[in-house]
């Protein structure tokens, strides 16, 4: 099969002549695109110059012939600035987020965000919302009456300004390529790729105008990245690739075997967050929280040492400020602020509530293992999460009160709370519970919750 004699070189040269095939085929061919050829590639997939059909293409290009850093760097400038950027440079300070590869019972965003911007680090964060059995941080938010999540890149920031934290949506200006390359991406089956994977996130942080960045990097059974080897290797592109874009950037490798704290779901999430912001909340969900906040305080450079920083944050959650500024947040997008004082009262109660207890199976003995993806698949059939995108979910599912690895048990103690609309959801998210949560007569060894730091 012949081919036209100019298309190698004009795709090597960056001529804006370039076909879409041209640009197609140089990756098919295992060539390298240059900055121009994917800058032109993301301006055509924006413009609808390229059909769904060559985006396509291109795509499984990229994931059979792999990316070079270099490339992954100059796909994720291009999908950056393929809509705005927004300019934070007005708000004192330096500006970190945070952003997690998602897990079960993961509300560290809520607890997070306010915590750190009471020790005096703005967080501008721009979250996603739950698809599986990950939950997402705007479902969880919008469990909260009144809440918006739809702001105006002006009030966003003039929030990260005057309140120290805002927490949105993606509009349809941030990243607009992404928002095409990931449906075709998963359409394709080329969801898995490392550098697209990488581009897709950094493409969307970025854009917030953040001066540096912290990834919870997950893994297990209820995370995207099972292994810790793949988590490794996705953490150390995401820390390689936005350095190489100028922005400082770590990252903790934690352990998603077991859902963070007690709750899976919304409202019973927000619940627990509040907890939390008391110093009353799980002791894993605690560690995990702080060792974010201390890096998002390094970044920063607050204080001298990380003695320093700790004890501030200890002040900062002992006084109480913390759990202020998320009552702060919260009025300040619309939202009910008495869910800081009353969070029982405040979010919306489910009509059924069904409790799961051990069973004569169980024996006198311990629970082994509780199963983060059984738990989560649990909360999407009780309305919590979704099957896929567009799906509406029910802020008042979810799953309560679950019992932790280790923890004594003997038949008819309690394992967890069921909260869902009807009791047939009830009993289907009950019998996934019970397979999900294991007994032993020994107490199972202790998983470390944070494996590695990078960066």
């Amino acid at each position: 099969m012949s081919h036209p004699a100019r298309s190698s070189a004009s795709a090597r040269s960056g001529s804006p002549t370039l076909t879409p095939q041209d640009l197609i085929r140089c990756k098919r061919d295992g060539e390298r695109l240059t900055n121009d050829q994917m800058a032109e590639f993301v301006e055509g997939v924006t413009s609808g110059r390229f059909s769904e059909g060559q985006i396509a293409a291109m795509l499984m290009a990229m994931y059979l012939k792999g990316l070079s850093m270099e490339e992954t760097c100059s796909l994720t400038h291009a999908m950056l600035h393929s809509g705005d950027v927004l300019d934070l440079s007005t708000v004192p300070g330096c500006k970190v987020d945070k952003h997690s590869t998602g897990g079960v019972g993961d509300k560290i965003s809520l607890i997070l965000a306010p915590w750190v911007a009471a020790a005096g680090v703005p967080v501008p964060m721009i979250s996603g919302r739950g698809l599986g059995h990950t939950g997402g941080t705007l479902d969880k938010l919008e469990a909260i009456p009144g809440f918006r999540t739809d702001l105006s890149a002006e009030r966003f920031r003039k929030q990260v300004e005057s309140v120290g934290l805002a927490i949105i949506g993606q509009s349809e200006r941030l990243a607009p390529a992404d928002r095409i390359l990931y449906a075709l991406r998963d359409a394709t089956a080329t969801v898995e790729n490392l550098s697209l994977i990488c581009a897709s996130i950094l493409s969307k942080k970025l854009a917030e105008g953040i001066d540096a960045l912290v990834l919870d990097v997950k893994f297990g059974r209820g995370a995207f990245m099972k292994e810790m080897p793949a988590a490794r290797q996705l953490a150390q592109a995401l820390v390689d690739i936005s350095r190489g874009m100028g922005k400082p950037t770590s990252a903790l490798l934690t352990a998603m075997e077991e859902p963070l704290g007690h709750t899976a779901g919304n409202g019973v999430e927000v619940a627990e967050t509040v907890a939390c912001l008391r110093g009353e909340g799980p002791a894993d969900v605690m560690e995990v929280t702080r060792a974010l906040a201390l890096e998002m305080l390094r970044m920063a450079e607050i204080e001298s040492d990380d003695a320093g920083r700790l004890a501030l944050l200890e002040q900062v959650l002992g006084s109480g400020a913390a759990l202020e500024r998320f009552q702060r947040f919260v009025v300040a997008q619309g939202g009910d602020g008495s869910v800081a004082d009353h969070p029982e009262k405040a979010l919306p109660p489910a009509r059924v509530c069904l409790e799961v207890r051990a069973p004569q199976s169980a024996g006198a003995g311990f629970v082994h293992g509780v199963d983060a993806l059984a738990i989560g698949r649990a909360a999407v059939v009780l309305g919590a999460g979704r099957k896929r995108n567009g799906d509406a979910v029910d802020p008042a599912a979810g799953v309560s009160s679950i019992i932790k690895a280790g923890t004594p048990v003997r038949p008819g103690d309690l394992l967890c709370r069921l909260h869902a609309s009807n009791e047939a959801a009830a009993e289907a998210a009950r019998d996934l519970c019970l397979e999900g949560i294991v007994f032993s007569d020994v107490i199972p060894a202790k998983i470390p919750l944070i494996a590695e730091r990078i960066g």
